[in-house]
């Protein structure tokens, strides 16, 4: 099947024909499933349209995929990782100490994340990030004292939310997405309710109060799905009152099994999302040994494809399927075709 038809720009790309003598000939991916959707579409319009093999996709989540890329240089290490999140010092240093020192990383554009219940399910249209921090955090606030969870009710803590009982299905650690969960809800729902500083009053500094803040409970209400979203849809479709967290992509492709809350009184949307009206979304990445460029036919033409304005702008085919184009798209495109790795000092 393919997704679109190549303008004249995009075919003056896929003119590359592939270098002659490679130990492997398949550019090879792995990481985010958030980006996986993304990256799907356009291996397999790279692979229509260019005269190189149809790149290799894998999922796993971002921590997974980072770790894979960073394991060295070589044809038997991936070429490309994808991250729901910026890379992290540690990744950086773990990749040097295995010989992976020059690194470009690529902004491919905006994603937001979305909380979805089943279609015929309660609704949940009144969510603050306090609420999900109550519902969820290991500790909440009650009368002035950190105490352990036992709200079991949505309603519990807030009269506007349906009287169902808390059942929230939740990316797994490894996944970019549960880090931007940690931080723009659950941390952002403790400062809210007042639980930071408590843990900062009880003599905690604020590093330990905000990782204080972000521990979840453990009695079932909160369940992590180590797997893609997939995972979380069939969780979402064996539990009626039970909620989930998506990338807006996903939620955007399974409206027919899924309705969207909204945050801060904010419905996610691709409008909403870039005008930054929608307080939770994160920018979108994925990462290009340079080593591997000029080894691995067609990797650099990967890269520079789905950030083209074909692929990437506001009119593509991701913008359709629920990516927030990149108001600075024509500086990622520029530093890709430059191979402006992230530093010297890696």
């Amino acid at each position: 099947m393919s997704y679109f038809k190549l303008t004249a720009s995009a075919v003056a790309i896929a003119a590359v024909s592939a270098t002659a003598a490679a130990a492997r000939d398949q550019v090879q991916v792995a990481g985010s499933s958030t980006v996986l959707p993304y990256a799907s579409i356009v291996a397999e319009a790279f692979g229509e349209n260019f005269d190189f093999p149809t790149p290799v996709v894998e999922s796993g989540g971002s921590s997974a995929g980072l770790k894979r890329f960073c394991e060295g240089v070589g044809e038997n290490t991936i070429d490309v990782a994808n991250a729901s999140r910026k890379i992290k010092d540690k990744e950086v240093k773990a990749c040097a100490e295995a010989g992976v020192t020059d690194i470009i990383e690529v902004r491919i554009g905006y994603d937001g994340i979305v909380f979805a219940s089943q279609l015929n399910g309660p609704a949940y249209n009144a969510f603050e990030p306090a609420d999900l921090f109550n519902a969820l955090g290991a500790k909440v606030l009650k009368d002035g004292a950190l105490v352990d969870n036992t709200n079991t009710k949505w309603s519990d803590f807030n009269a506007d939310l349906p009287a169902e009982e808390i059942l929230a299905f939740v990316p797994g650690t490894k996944h970019g997405t549960r880090e931007v969960f940690d931080e723009k809800v659950i941390l952002a729902g403790c400062e809210e309710t007042g639980a930071y500083e408590a843990y900062v009053a009880s003599g905690l500094d604020e590093k330990a109060a905000e990782k204080a803040c972000m521990d979840l409970r453990t009695d079932g209400r909160s369940v992590d799905i180590d797997g893609d979203y997939t995972e979380t849809l069939a969780s979402i479709d064996a539990n009626a009152n039970g909620i989930g967290v998506f990338g807006l992509a996903f939620y955007e492709n399974n409206t027919d099994k899924l309705k969207v809350a909204t945050m801060s009184g904010v419905e996610p949307k691709t409008e909403t999302i870039a005008s930054g009206d929608y307080p939770v979304s994160r920018p979108l990445y994925f990462y290009v040994k340079k080593a591997h460029i000029g080894v691995i036919p067609g990797l650099k033409e990967y890269a520079e494809f789905f950030v083209s304005d074909d692929m990437a702008g506001p009119d593509g085919p991701l913008a359709e399927y629920g990516l927030v184009s990149d108001p600075e798209l024509s500086a990622t495109q520029s530093g890709v075709a430059e191979e402006q790795t992230m530093g010297s000092n890696m």
